[in-house]
């Protein structure tokens, strides 16, 4: 089996510790170096933010199902796990010491600090790409079913391949919503096509969420001819959506929060999603109401709330 693992960039840090971004590359067997030139390449990302873990499970599932049916493999698929080792290794969202996002550094430099470096060779690496899917979790306050983000500017190139990914959910949203120093949006510019997937919430796995996922990834792959599985996955349909279509329940006081129904269920207009409770008082200081028809696809998962926190989002008129 043609099973590569390479570091990516490097840069050593005080204390003999070392920062390192590694990928896992599978290639066809017996297979020669003008050949790999030809095929085609996917690239899965993940690990940006230390706190979601989501995408681990994920690239230990895609890992284990090449491993074990290689002969199905026809191009080259590249895993990074964690493309903020740092972050994940203490738990931290950003890049810890540096007090930074790493999803807004991109597209880094390569003559400016380390941390702007390692970006550049990120970048350096992914781009040529025929597809990059970058996996995030939510945070640990709230839980997503499994969405794509598009950027409506990309949407008529990047729509087909993400219903391809055995999604609940694509939101398009409009392009003044863009962080242009994102990892995604560095990519796109670069004419390297990228989608941003969400689900699950942060520090947990959710692992019906990370095997849909990845047979998503699986399936996208047989359509751009990397894989040649015969066999035929259940593909979802998704909901697709634009940012008019998408209300939110916020927090009417502070408080801990207590469900009253499901993540991922259908609600009708003023049905009840929750209560936030006083616990020293013993009484219910704000009942939360859904404002529409719909489904919740986003619930809050973190108890403890304050006044204005989102609660919920739900996509209209779902029934």
């Amino acid at each position: 089996m043609s099973k590569v693992v390479e570091s990516i960039s490097s840069f050593e840090l005080p204390i003999d510790e070392k920062l390192e971004i590694k990928r896992c590359r599978f290639l066809p067997d017996d297979i020669d170096q003008d050949e790999i030139k030809k095929l085609k390449r996917i690239s899965i990302v993940t690990g940006t933010h230390g706190d979601e873990l989501e995408g681990q499970l994920i690239c230990f599932n895609l890992s284990k199902t090449i491993e074990k049916n290689i002969n199905y493999l026809n191009g080259i698929v590249d895993i990074y796990p964690a493309l903020n080792p740092l972050g994940i290794d203490s738990i931290t969202r950003g890049i810890p010491d540096f007090d930074l996002d790493m999803n807004r550094l991109f597209p880094g430099n390569s003559e400016k600090s380390m941390i702007e470096a390692n970006a550049h060779n990120i970048i350096e690496a992914l781009e040529g790409s025929d597809m990059v899917i970058d996996l995030h979790a939510s945070n640990i306050f709230l839980k997503e079913i499994p969405q794509a983000r598009i950027n409506k500017d990309m949407a008529r190139y990047l729509l087909p391949y993400a219903k391809k990914l055995n999604l609940d959910f694509i939101w398009i949203h409009e392009s003044a919503t863009v962080l242009e120093s994102t990892l995604c949006h560095s990519l796109n510019i670069l004419k390297t096509p990228c989608i941003v997937v969400e689900l699950g919430v942060g520090m947990r796995l959710t692992q019906t969420y990370c095997n849909q996922m990845t047979k998503g990834i699986l399936n996208l792959m047989k359509e751009m001819g990397i894989w040649t599985d015969k066999r035929q996955y259940y593909i979802k349909e998704p909901i697709i959506s634009t940012n008019k279509d998408v209300s939110f329940c916020n927090a009417g006081a502070s408080g801990i929060f207590v469900p009253c129904i499901n993540h991922d269920r259908i609600v009708k207009c003023g049905q009840k999603i929750g209560e936030i409770v006083d616990p020293l008082e013993a009484v219910v200081k704000d009942e939360v109401i859904s404002p529409c028809d719909g489904l919740v696809f986003t619930l809050r998962e973190y108890p403890v709330v304050y006044e204005g926190s989102l609660i919920a989002r739900i996509l209209e008129e779902v029934i």
